[in-house]
């Protein structure tokens, strides 16, 4: 019996079903929207990928599992006792928060997108500026000058300027720290 490299074999004669090898190899000739079409009709969602390739490869697994019967018992059992102990998360996730300031109730997570330039929750930004001093409250969902509540640092840094600046820049928090420590800058 010949056996091509590469080419999975069914239990009962080692060998692809051939009806199975036609369809492969048509799709691997196929345009990307007849793959994604495919791809709906097998996993009955929409694809989340458009990387051809990604696509193609995750469809024939899924043919050839429906085909061939998918992970033996035995795999299937040693893919649970490896999961089971594994530990999923080590470290707490991107942006937890424990307690961003004194007085203030236990938060889970911090704002939605974070920028590791700007300080956490709680923080209190001075900017000498013409002579007055700007403090600004680092907020949850933005920040606090002047009892105000503003959506990013650039509309403070606008407002006491009347230009426009990057809120960052205006607060000196654009340098890498690690560089200016290095070279023995606080």
């Amino acid at each position: 019996m010949e056996v091509l490299a590469g080419t999975p074999c069914t239990k009962e004669n080692g060998v692809m079903d051939i009806t199975l090898r036609r369809e492969i190899e048509e799709l691997r000739g196929a345009c990307i929207a007849q793959i994604r079409a495919r791809y709906r009709e097998v996993f009955e969602e929409e694809p989340r990928s458009k990387h051809r390739e990604q696509l193609l490869r995750r469809l024939v697994w899924r043919l050839q599992a429906v085909a061939e019967g998918g992970l033996s018992e035995a795999a299937r059992q040693r893919a649970y006792g490896i999961a089971d102990e594994t530990d999923l998360r080590v470290l707490p996730p991107r942006g937890f928060v424990v307690n961003p300031t004194p007085g203030e109730p236990l938060v889970g997570r911090s704002r939605p997108h974070v920028d590791r330039r700007i300080p956490l929750p709680g923080a209190i930004l001075k900017r000498e500026y013409n002579g007055s001093a700007i403090t600004v409250k680092v907020l949850m969902d933005g920040f606090e000058h002047q009892g105000r509540r503003y959506g990013s640092l650039s509309a403070i840094a606008s407002a006491v300027t009347g230009t426009r600046w990057n809120g960052l820049a205006f607060f000196g928090l654009t340098r890498v720290r690690g560089a200016a420590l290095k070279k023995g800058r606080p």
